[in-house]
């Protein structure tokens, strides 16, 4: 069986292939190999900047061609690397390997070709390779893809600012709200989370085999590696890596950065997970609509139905990629001694997390642009649950002092279907000055929205 996006085994690279596009040439094994590529060539050329006499500075020429091999590395140089790897079953190793192959007839280069992956140890090479992923992982598609549901909420916050909504706490008829104030509670929790996540320190260690520069001493003792590693790793590309210098490690970098960045991610997620639940609710009872599309079908069987099917994706895809986000968070950080393989494998499903994330904010963005505001369903809703003025009267009572407030509205309002005259009816006999009676018989439940408008708008 040929693979394609039919036969592949995750929808990730199947039914969901062409929502990806943007994450798979990062997150993918190319992606990794890319930026192994990366690393081994800025490695090499700060070493030839390091003043070494048996390394000289390389020339413009030869430092072009080499930035070359990342900026044109292609799936063609990937599948020679994959190659190179059947005999030595080792991927950095066929990384090593083919950038060395890249020299020749080139003498400059193939005179210092030893100083490729010079006291490297592998995991000095994949520690930075996963590190600029997940950097640019979280700046060109995460956070891209959180940014557009925020701008989105605050559309909606915006727009909805001032319409009135029956709110339902415990699924009880509560105190009314505003739509708008609605989606800004979500926006503001939104914009926190993923100001955590960009937050979060990207960090990079190439200090050998377990963190002491054993290797790199034996060679040059005097040299100050630790301060040669650091600007490798902080210098600005394309010359340097551009990450933050992790100083303590053992063989792999603690990967503790990498939990709380997907710890963050994590937290984003569980905000959306609510806000898909919510908006599926909403639409449920008629306060939303969504628009139709020309040939779509809602049911099999029952033609009325438009179902919230991006919530619905959304949700499930969300929980998809927090529970791979959260094996990743308390796993990762965890290893034997100075070192153990059990991260290797797991790192490389850092995209299948990330994939069903950014999945999912499609999703949910393609649900919400959907959906169009049936202002007459939460009229009615509001115009049917008089009830709710029963805080404000009884606090309005409680101020004037009047005895048992509390329990004179339970007495006309508990497990009762409670209309404007049963209210009004009492408000006239209570012993409280007349513009107070005439401010509380005006209010209505579509009125008694307290600062709901003016926090959407502000949000």
């Amino acid at each position: 069986m040929s693979l394609s996006t039919i036969t592949a085994l995750s929808p990730l690279d199947g039914r969901y292939a062409p929502k990806l596009a943007t994450l798979r040439p990062i997150m993918s094994e190319y992606g990794y190999m890319h930026r192994r590529v990366q690393v081994e060539v800025a490695w090499f050329i700060a070493l030839s900047d390091a003043g070494f006499a048996e390394f000289h500075p390389l020339t413009t020429g030869a430092r072009a061609y080499l930035l070359g091999l990342i900026k044109n590395f292609s799936e063609a140089d990937a599948a020679a690397i994959k190659d190179i790897e059947k005999t030595t079953n080792h991927d950095v190793k066929a990384v090593e390997y083919w950038i060395k192959s890249k020299f020749e007839a080139r003498p400059e280069l193939e005179k210092a070709s030893e100083f490729v992956h010079f006291a490297c140890t592998s995991e000095d090479i994949n520690n930075t390779s996963h590190a600029l992923q997940l950097r640019s992982g979280r700046d060109q598609v995460v956070l891209p893809g959180l940014d557009r549901i925020v701008l989105k909420l605050r559309e909606m916050a915006q727009a909805y600012a001032d319409v009135p909504m029956l709110s339902r706490t415990h699924g009880q008829t509560a105190s009314p709200t505003t739509v708008g104030k609605e989606m800004a509670n979500v926006l503001v929790r939104l914009q926190n989370a993923c100001d955590r996540i960009a937050a979060v320190k990207i960090l990079g260690k190439m200090n050998g085999a377990v963190g002491n520069y054993n290797a790199h001493l034996s060679a040059w003792p005097d040299f100050d590696w630790e301060t040669f590693s650091k600007n490798v790793i902080e210098t600005p590309e394309p010359m340097g890596l551009g990450l933050t210098f992790q100083p303590y490690s053992i063989q792999i970098e603690p990967h503790d950065y990498m939990a709380e960045l997907f710890d963050a991610v994590a937290r984003a997620n569980t905000i959306l997970i609510d806000l898909s639940r919510d908006i599926w609710g909403y639409v449920s009872l008629g306060y939303f609509k969504q628009r139709l599309k020309a040939g779509e079908i809602g049911s099999s069987t029952m033609p009325h139905k438009v179902n919230p099917i991006d919530f619905e994706n959304a949700e499930g895809n969300l929980g998809l990629a927090n529970a791979l986000l959260k094996h990743l968070s308390e796993k990762l950080p965890i290893s034997r001694w100075q070192r153990d393989l059990t991260d290797s494998t797991v790192l490389r499903n850092i995209g299948v997390a990330l994939g069903y994330a950014t999945l999912a904010y499609s999703a949910l963005l393609t649900g919400l642009n959907k959906l169009e505001l049936n202002q007459e369903a939460l009229a009615e809703d509001l115009d049917a649950a008089w009830e709710v003025l029963a805080e404000p009267i009884q606090t309005v009572m409680r101020r004037f002092g009047v005895q048992g407030a509390y329990e004179k509205l339970k007495e006309v309002t508990r497990g009762k279907t409670v209309r404007a005259e049963d209210l009004h009816g009492l408000i006239r006999s209570l012993e409280i000055p007349q513009a107070e009676k005439d401010r509380l018989l005006a209010m209505t439940p579509a009125s008694y929205i307290g600062k709901a408008a003016e926090l959407a708008r502000r949000a």
